[in-house]
């Protein structure tokens, strides 16, 4: 069982609550946890290429905020792509690239992260810092305002594409009902062609992770 909580950027629309049931299957190539899938393509000592599949929990509907009164549904979606980790004593880098598969943004996202985890006690820290970029296509789709949705007090916006930063840490134990806790938090920062649209009232936000799982 899971769940997630995001500090929203958008005008009047504070936060985002996430339920994840965390149902899985750990192979030698196939890995699932709940919404979350990746296939192992090949592994070179301690570097991996996957193909993945992952949720984006994104977009609003005009119940969500009065910003969003006469828009159309910014609906979620499900990202599918290239993951490259390498892992080295402790430290791990991520390269991964998924496209849109549903159609709704039709946008493609890159992302870099790079963490150290290490053992304290019975406690797992990573602390984490990651980069990513969004096209054009993403970024239109969830900040956007169209034309047709232009009123006095909302501007038609047509932002590009945005470079996006976020820093965070989680903590793992296995101390808690004989499963694994992960607890997960991270800062995240937006570029201008985000915080300037007329839907967003910020440039900054928080989410938390919170799990726990069994094995068997």
């Amino acid at each position: 069982m899971g769940i997630g909580v995001n500090q929203e950027i958008y005008r009047g629309y504070s936060n985002r609550t996430i339920p994840v049931p965390i149902l899985g299957y750990h192979g030698e190539k196939l890995s699932i946890s709940g919404p979350f899938i990746s296939y192992q393509l090949l592994a070179l000592d301690n570097i991996s290429f996957s193909a993945k599949l992952t949720p984006r929990f994104a977009g609003f509907d005009e119940s969500d905020s009065s910003v969003f009164n006469g828009m159309a549904k910014r609906k979620d979606s499900l990202d599918g792509g290239i993951s490259m980790q390498l892992r080295h004593k402790g430290w791990r880098l991520e390269a991964d690239t998924v496209f849109d598969l549903l159609g709704n943004s039709n946008g493609r996202e890159s992302e870099l992260t790079v963490g150290y985890s290490y053992i304290a006690g019975v406690v797992m820290i990573e602390p984490t810092f990651g980069i990513s970029y969004s096209d054009s296509k993403l970024v239109n789709y969830y900040y956007g305002v169209r034309p047709d949705e232009a009123t006095a007090q909302r501007s038609f916006y047509q932002p590009g594409s945005a470079v996006n930063y976020n820093a965070g840490f989680s903590l793992s134990t296995p101390i808690f009902f004989g499963g694994w806790t992960r607890l997960g938090i991270e800062h995240h920062w937006y570029e201008s062609n985000i915080s300037d649209s007329p839907l967003t009232d910020r440039d900054k936000g928080l989410s938390a992770f919170l799990s726990w799982s069994t094995f068997f």
